[in-house]
């Protein structure tokens, strides 16, 4: 059963029988929005929107997995590679997460979007980012995009350390930057 999550909510990654989830997915989605109007159609742009993981450790990143640096050092965060388009239908970019192999110090994952293209999310439709447990094929959480904006960038989600476990916490912080490197000061705000 999938929980659909609101800006802020948190919600265990223990599965139902008390067993702890091992292999998770990020799944990050998009389209471009409907242009009305023949002119608009015409010079209507593809959206790039890229997923990011930073692997933190005592309220520090300590390594960033993204699209030119697709697997973790230790091997347990791997993006499975860029999606220039989205619109896919499904998960357009998707960042596997090894909980059981993610090194002891890392206490945060952090999972941010951004508009590498440089298009405000105003010109995106159907964004959402969800958690899935890759061994089941089960989703086990989905936060939404809405509203659009005039930012570049959002601050999606994080996965968490907590009492008995990993926990999942939907942000959905409004940022601006066309990479992960410009959003650190946002991601900061959440460690």
């Amino acid at each position: 059963m999938t929980v659909n999550l609101s800006k802020g909510q948190r919600v265990s990654l223990s599965k139902a029988d008390g067993g702890a989830l091992t292999v998770v997915r990020m799944g990050l989605g998009w389209r471009a929005a409907r242009r009305k109007g023949f002119l608009a159609r015409l010079t209507a742009r593809e959206i790039d929107l890229d997923a990011s993981a930073v692997l933190c450790a005592a309220g520090r990143p300590v390594e960033v997995v993204f699209f030119q640096h697709l697997v973790s050092d230790d091997g347990s965060v791997r993006h499975t590679g860029d999606n220039l388009v989205g619109g896919q239908g499904g998960d357009d970019e998707s960042i596997l997460v090894d909980l059981q192999r993610v090194p002891e110090k890392i206490d945060q994952i952090v999972f941010t979007v951004n508009s590498f293209t440089g298009q405000t999310f105003q010109e995106v439709e159907d964004a959402f980012c969800r958690l899935v447990d890759e061994t089941t094929g089960q989703e086990l959480a989905r936060y939404t995009l809405s509203g659009g904006g005039p930012h570049t960038a959002q601050i999606m989600a994080k996965v968490f350390r907590g009492d008995g476990g990993w926990q999942m916490a939907a942000l959905g912080e409004p940022a601006q930057g066309r990479t992960f490197q410009d959003l650190m000061p946002a991601i900061a705000a959440h460690l």
